[in-house]
């Protein structure tokens, strides 16, 4: 009798099988974190086998595309490695990062009771799973957002759908799908018109948006994830 992969261990293959090659438009470029750094890996697999060791189903919460100080780093998405080491108990050696996203869904989760808690009913990842980055005129590399040009989004569009598909054969939940900015919203709503991926769609302000302009605002916003997660 065949044993079935935990959740964690279908996770932990999506990450080590990821692999971008399409081209973008001039000035973009992907990082692969599984690829840029020998200790993501690791790490990564640690996460998921500490907190998706098991078969159950979870509801999805979808980002953007990971930062380069938070998943770009770690593999774990919202995660920094100070919120890695702090929060879950896994430090990271090679680097230390400081992602504001990081900070408000961490204070989150604090909230609903602790990671323990939260990663047993929620899973999160972006509709585009690795990092993007932008050369400015000064050839200085920013993190991007899939939907910063038409031509991009237009590039990475079908590696997008690919990727959500994926995420509903490990065990994702397709009846409700949390959407983490208004502006990504609008974008996934569009693959959701077309595709039929999601019932229905709940659209909450992004992490770095509450930490960065409503800081002083944050609890509200942490209660109205907590009503939307609870209803």
């Amino acid at each position: 009798m065949s044993i079935q992969p935990t959740f964690g261990e279908k996770v932990i293959q999506f990450n080590k099988n990821l692999e971008y090659n399409v081209s973008l438009p001039e000035n973009f470029s992907v990082l692969n974190p599984y690829l840029d750094n020998p200790e993501t890996v690791p790490v990564m697999e640690a996460f998921y086998r500490k907190f998706y060791n098991d078969q159950y189903r979870r509801r999805f919460i979808v980002g953007i595309n990971p930062s380069r100080h938070g998943a770009g780093v770690t593999g774990v998405p919202f995660t920094d490695t100070k919120r890695l080491e702090s929060v879950c108990g896994l430090p990271m050696y090679s680097v230390r990062t400081h992602e504001v996203s990081s900070v408000f869904v961490y204070d989150m989760i604090d909230s609903f009771g602790g990671p323990e808690a939260f990663y047993s009913q929620f899973y999160i990842n972006s509709p585009f799973p690795l990092a993007i980055v932008r050369k400015t005129k000064n050839n200085i590399w920013l993190n991007a957002n899939y939907y910063d040009d038409n031509q991009l989004f237009e590039s990475v569009k079908d590696f997008m759908i690919q990727s959500m598909k994926k995420h509903f054969e490990m065990g994702c939940d397709t009846s409700e799908v949390f959407v983490l900015g208004v502006k990504n919203a609008k974008f996934i709503k569009k693959l959701n018109d077309e595709y039929s991926l999601f019932e229905k769609m709940t659209i909450l302000e992004h992490p770095r948006f509450i930490q960065q302009y409503k800081s002083k605002e944050k609890q509200l916003y942490i209660d109205k994830y907590l009503n939307a997660f609870n209803k």
